[in-house]
């Protein structure tokens, strides 16, 4: 792992060289550096040209989609980190969500050509995502309504219902842990991954399902340390803001709050997001975090690209989201949601760099948010 490390990172030193003859590469590193929480994966350089430098960060050919994903995070930690050192990358569907006088530059490497191919920033990149018709959503809660309604009855607090129309099933959580799964006039139960089809047979076996999930996953729950407990600790916290988003801010409308808007479902991240939106019409965006996550603000400004285009596009009027709301054509307002203590030491170095357009308050909360959702901290 070591040799291929460095074996790439002399290639790049060497393509470099042959790229831009005018600039010379003053270092080059694929070291991890833990205090500046610069990851090992990434090959990490300065180039200078004259008295101009420029911060470089490569990711390994060959590399799975994360680390290509999450280079934006790293590659803007690096310029601040190089920026102090000298006192003086990326993924471009990213870029529209930076600072515009951020000078980015991105490129592709060719590896059969050993050449780099500059990409355009301010093209987008892919930015392509749909909306999940209200009509549709209502259609499929519809169907499944007598099936999962007398299960919902037995903890009506606690359960809730969460329909994806791209695969037509309907799932159940128990404060944020799905439990079971309507599919089709069927229902299989079990945690996290439901594959029990509930039967006469089986149905002792889902009281008793239940009765260990009110147990465990309470809010006073003694044993905090059982699964049950801490499995999907964002999820149990979005099942808490969706139910009164003015906990997070008065000035949110308690009547609306949407999860997974996108049809096309994207991949987990790790972050959960509402859509919700002010008494005053402006649309709002809640990222939900209960542990640190180093890319929560741009992953952050990838979804309000996303969203910021529906609502430009009138979407979100065609698709019936906000019935009644006459919404406001400003970009919406981001709050990032999280316990006090568990923002990345990162967030404020990386929100420095996301584009002034993009409103963001960062909410604090108390870290006993299962018992009392408090916020402590407003930024």
């Amino acid at each position: 792992m070591d040799i291929s490390r460095e074996e790439f990172c002399a290639r790049l030193r060497r393509i470099l060289a042959e790229q831009f003859p005018d600039e010379v590469v003053e270092s080059l590193t694929i070291a991890s550096d833990l205090e500046h929480s610069l990851s090992g994966i990434y090959a990490r350089g300065i180039q200078k040209n004259g008295s101009s430098l420029r911060a470089i960060l490569a990711v390994p050919s060959g590399a799975s989609s994360a680390p290509v994903e999450n280079s934006l995070t790293f590659g803007l930690l690096w310029l601040d980190h190089a920026k102090e050192t000298v006192r003086r990358g990326c993924i471009a569907h990213h870029a529209r969500g930076l600072h515009p006088q951020l000078n980015l530059e991105i490129y592709e490497f060719d590896p059969r050509q050993e050449t780099f191919s500059r990409i355009d920033p301010g093209s987008g990149g892919n930015l392509d995502s749909w909306l999940a018709p209200r009509r549709e959503t209502q259609a499929l809660l519809d169907q499944a309504k007598a099936s999962i309604d007398p299960i919902v009855a037995l903890f009506p607090q606690a359960i809730t219902v969460h329909p994806v129309v791209r695969s037509g099933e309907v799932f159940l959580r128990f404060r944020g842990l799905a439990f079971a799964c309507w599919d089709d006039g069927r229902i299989f139960f079990g945690v996290v991954d439901p594959r029990r089809k509930l039967t006469s047979a089986s149905e002792s076996a889902l009281q008793q399902l239940l009765h260990d999930l009110e147990s465990h996953r309470h809010p006073e729950a003694t044993d905090t340390r059982h699964s049950l407990y801490r499995q999907q600790s964002e999820r149990w916290l979005e099942s808490i803001v969706r139910s009164d988003v003015t906990r997070v801010d008065a000035a949110l409308d308690s009547r609306f709050a949407y999860a997974q808007v996108f049809a096309n479902t994207f991949s987990e991240r790790g972050i959960r997001d509402l859509l919700t939106v002010t008494r005053g019409g402006r649309l709002a965006i809640l990222e939900l975090k209960a542990t640190e996550h180093i890319h929560l603000p741009l992953q952050a400004a990838n979804y309000w690209l996303r969203i910021h285009r529906h609502l430009q596009q009138g979407d979100f009027s065609r698709y019936r989201y906000f019935t009644g709301i006459e919404l406001q054509s400003a970009a919406p307002i981001v709050y990032l949601v999280a316990p006090s203590l568990r923002f990345h030491s990162t967030t404020d170095a990386l929100l420095r760099h996301l584009s002034p357009e993009m409103e963001v308050a960062r909410v604090g909360l108390a870290e006993s948010w299962r018992r009392d959702l408090r916020v402590v901290m407003r930024q």
